[in-house]
């Protein structure tokens, strides 16, 4: 196995000093970023996940959703302001303004954590010999990420304020493989703040970063896509399905525990449901519910979240500071 996962990330390093010598290296010479090569070979890395990802979700998701419609879309203008989304971050628009606007922020903290004297930590040394097997490593931080992705969502659908942010994500009633980058872009941010700094506080290598983010992301695409699909009484408990997501979309369930209105919610987990087991917020109903948000119904107030991408930013600002 880690002969195979040694086979992958070859190519894939390949094809990514392919990429940059043939497109990017050309693109930041002619802007006169020279000093910001090394940065660019990253960002070519992340570039190429995202092509590969939209590649798959064009062929195979794609696929699916024809074959088993969960529903018909009516509309089909919602689902463009989702692509766009997903562009955003799926192609390192957004990560590209982070570097430029955050990243010096991390790089002077952690900077400023080594002359201190703090030590330096890696997951994967705790047990002798897993930093040497690649793919055990992997498997390693994947569950580390997952379990810090299932608390992050908890903690969306936990605090009113965060939830202001994180409602535009369940705002879609229309459900596609697009509509997993449906944020506000000050909810990702915080999100990807605490990932950054988790990431370099556990020593995990930026390939092995870039490989986790790629495995969670496509999943969530499959997770999102309009397809009436589930694993099965085994696999389901062991794979976050279509369907185990969908419910967590689904209005007056997915989002409110304990009475009409609050919030909470089910299935948080982004790839293993064990975590929704362990801490008791798995709902493995088999069935396909409408999504969205009961606020947004014409008899629950008829809130509205915005039809375009800026409009829906703007909302959710105003949500945040109690006007909207």
């Amino acid at each position: 196995m880690d002969s195979l996962y040694d086979t992958v990330t070859d190519a894939f390093g390949q094809v990514q000093q392919v990429l940059f010598e043939a497109v990017v290296q050309p693109l930041v010479f002619g802007l006169g970023m020279s000093n910001l090569m090394e940065e660019a070979f990253a960002a070519t890395g992340w570039l190429l996940v995202g092509l590969l990802q939209i590649a798959v979700m064009l062929t195979v998701i794609r696929a699916l959703e024809r074959r088993r419609p969960v529903e018909p879309v009516v509309d089909r203008s919602a689902v463009r302001v989702d692509v766009i989304y997903t562009l955003i971050h799926r192609l390192g628009l957004f990560r590209l303004a982070m570097f430029f606007s955050i990243d010096p922020l991390w790089d002077a903290l952690f900077g400023a954590w080594r002359l201190a004297g703090v030590p330096t930590f890696q997951l994967d040394g705790i047990w002798p010999g897993v930093s040497d097997q690649p793919l055990i490593s992997f498997v390693l931080y994947l569950l580390a990420f997952d379990l810090l992705d299932y608390w992050i969502h908890r903690g969306q659908h936990h605090f009113n304020w965060w939830w202001k942010l994180h409602a535009l994500h369940h705002s879609q009633r229309q459900m596609t493989m697009w509509s997993d980058n449906r944020n506000h872009l000050l909810d990702d941010l915080l999100r990807d703040a605490i990932f950054v700094l988790v990431a370099r506080f556990i020593g995990i290598a930026p390939g092995q970063f870039v490989a986790v983010v790629a495995v969670s992301q496509l999943m969530e695409s499959l997770q999102h896509a309009n397809v009436r699909l589930w694993f099965g009484p085994v696999l389901e408990r062991m794979l976050v399905s279509p369907r185990f997501h969908r419910v967590h979309h689904a209005i007056g369930v997915g989002h409110e525990s304990a009475g009409k209105g609050t919030l909470g919610g089910c299935n948080f987990a982004v790839l293993l449901p064990v975590w929704d087991v362990l801490f008791r917020t798995a709902d493995f109903g088999l069935r396909y519910e409408p999504t969205g948000i009961r606020d947004q119904l014409p008899d629950e107030g008829g809130r509205d979240y915005g039809r375009g991408f800026w409009a829906q930013q703007w909302l959710g600002l105003k949500r945040l500071a109690g006007r909207a």
